[in-house]
């Protein structure tokens, strides 16, 4: 089985297989490497998940994080 690639990094914006209590599916990615935090943007909640664990809870990237530094 071929799983998708997604380009994530730090402030993408990314819907998870599951939502969150608060009725919200929307998350933030503010801190990313193996461990990586990820904001509600429903109700501001973070929550700390490992990167592979988190790669395979998205179901797709709705923003990515374009800066040109």
């Amino acid at each position: 089985m071929n799983k998708p690639d997604f380009v994530i990094e730090q402030g993408s914006i990314l819907v998870l297989k599951k939502g969150h209590p608060c009725g919200e599916n929307l998350w933030k990615i503010t801190s990313f490497g193996v461990i990586c935090k990820i904001k509600c943007m429903g109700c501001d909640r973070i929550v700390i998940i490992d990167r592979t664990e988190l790669k395979k809870r998205i179901k797709k990237v709705v923003e990515a994080n374009e800066e040109n530094s």
